[in-house]
């Protein structure tokens, strides 16, 4: 059994997390995770409302006993969510763990620590994980420029991040981007993080809640079937390489760029929902992550965790062996 400040923190027994992800993180999926030994996370902007939130809060504690969390992302919007509605729903329903990351985090992170509860920020800069800590967040989740969704605008990758990490902050990070087995795991704990966060290798297991032909069209991919979309806007996204967002890419390339207006009609949300209902992959965006090149089957999260498990404690079992001890003269 692998320990670390993670699990200890939130009691747990794999240091595992899962990401929020929009249309994913709905009550079958984090149930699943948390039951399997991770911290399963409902995504709450999935949500239409704070009372839908309410009712999937239920739904999810009615299928675990274990510990799971609530995800809330703030970013721009024309209109925007009710944040605050969310966050409050989810305390009063006795939420302990919450997941933030986007803009302005202050204020959440101020109401969910006024109310006893632990806080993972995910952050893609040292400074902005610095940042963070001050306001008192518990646990970062560091994301490398390998994340599916918003890696910031540094472009920089996990393994100088986390290194980095290691060498600035005080608390407990975890790692995000780019993991999806047990290499990964013992990986980021070599670079000095107490855990992973996962969400493309979570889309792709049996209760997660997405269509299946989008499930198998994961496995059949690679590494290099992921693309940036809203890079000349200074709002780069990671998203599976599809007709949709090769057409977006195409309009920010052409002479005199394209404005947020020229693609809103293919990058709209309601879209990329669709694809995960009817399963069909090249209807609109949908966020995935360089973990698709690892990604060769779909497991139960019992039987990924299990795996992810085993595979860490035999690489790090390995590792020791690499050291040896100079014998006395």
């Amino acid at each position: 059994m692998i320990t670390t400040a993670l699990t200890e923190l939130l009691g747990i027994r794999v240091p595992v997390v899962q990401g929020g992800m929009q249309w994913v993180g709905k009550p079958p999926l984090p149930a699943a995770i948390s039951n399997a030994g991770g911290l399963g996370m409902i995504t709450a902007l999935t949500q239409p409302n704070p009372e839908a939130l309410r009712t999937v809060i239920r739904e999810t504690r009615a299928a675990t006993d274990k510990p799971f969390g609530v995800n809330i992302t703030i970013l721009p919007s024309i209109n925007p969510p009710d944040y605050e509605g969310f966050a409050r729903v989810a305390v009063e329903e006795g939420v302990k763990i919450f997941e933030t990351a986007g803009n302005n985090p202050g204020p959440l992170i101020k109401f969910f620590k006024s109310n006893g509860c632990l806080v993972i920020h995910k952050c893609t800069t040292i400074r902005h994980a610095k940042s963070a800590e001050r306001m008192g967040v518990d646990c970062l989740s560091v994301d490398g420029f390998e994340c599916a969704g918003h890696p910031g605008e540094e472009d920089i990758g996990g393994l100088v991040l986390l290194a980095r990490a290691a060498q600035e902050l005080k608390i407990p990070y975890i790692a995000s981007g780019g993991i999806a087995d047990g290499r990964g795991l013992a990986a980021a704990l070599a670079l000095g993080a107490a855990g992973v966060n996962m969400g493309t290798r979570f889309m792709c297991t049996v209760e997660s809640p997405i269509h299946q032909n989008i499930k198998e069209k994961m496995v059949a991919s690679g590494e290099q079937d992921t693309t940036h979309i809203f890079r000349t806007l200074g709002n780069t996204s990671r998203v599976f390489k599809n007709t949709v967002s090769q057409q977006v890419v195409a309009l920010e390339r052409r002479p005199g760029g394209a404005k947020f207006e020229d693609v809103r009609d293919l990058v709209a949300g309601v879209r990329g929902k669709v694809v995960f209902e009817k399963g069909d992959p090249d209807y609109g965006v949908w966020t995935a992550s360089v973990a698709l090149g690892l990604i060769k089957d779909i497991p139960t999260c019992e039987e990924l965790l299990s795996r992810m498990e085993r595979e860490a404690e035999e690489i790090i079992g390995g590792m020791n062996k690499l050291v040896k001890t100079k014998a006395k003269l």
